[in-house]
């Protein structure tokens, strides 16, 4: 199913449970992707941003949480960050499975001799590889220091 009819579904359970926590996060996802294909919108028909730039919207809004959870407790304010830690949760239940550490690592061993790196030189390659074959469920920040460590940099 497509992202964008997942949201509007899960916008509905949530409203008829009466969750407002998830209701509200859903409200704001909603939100950012119309801001998100707004902004890409060459012509008023277009029909808005695929999927995978859907997804990477969404890993940066769990990402910005994520930050916020981080500054909450170190400013001592575990309410705000229990809420920031509610919306990552409903956010990254729209993403896809992410690839475990195991698989990251085959998948880097692949990449890495599917573009021919011989040095940390050649990390650009090795990571345009991942990027296109595993952009949904590779974590691109966990593997770029996966990368550079197979090519011993």
């Amino acid at each position: 199913m497509e992202l964008r009819a997942r949201f509007t579904d899960a916008l509905k359970t949530a409203m008829l449970a009466k969750d407002a926590a998830t209701t509200s996060t859903i409200r704001m996802i909603m939100a950012k992707l119309k801001d998100t294909d707004i902004a890409a919108r060459k012509t008023p028909q277009d029909p808005g941003v695929p999927d995978d730039q859907v997804i990477a919207m969404l890993r940066g809004m769990a990402k910005s949480r994520r930050e916020s959870v981080e500054l909450y407790r170190q400013g001592n304010r575990p309410e705000l960050a229990a809420k920031e830690e509610v919306e990552i949760a409903v956010i990254e239940g729209f993403l896809p499975q992410q690839m475990d550490d195991a698989a990251m690592a085959a998948a880097v061993d692949a990449a890495v001799a599917e573009a021919g790196a011989a040095s940390i030189k050649d990390m650009g390659k090795v990571m345009a590889v991942l990027k296109s074959r595993h952009a949904a469920a590779l974590d691109m920040a966990k593997a770029g220091p996966m990368v550079k460590a197979r090519l011993g940099g």
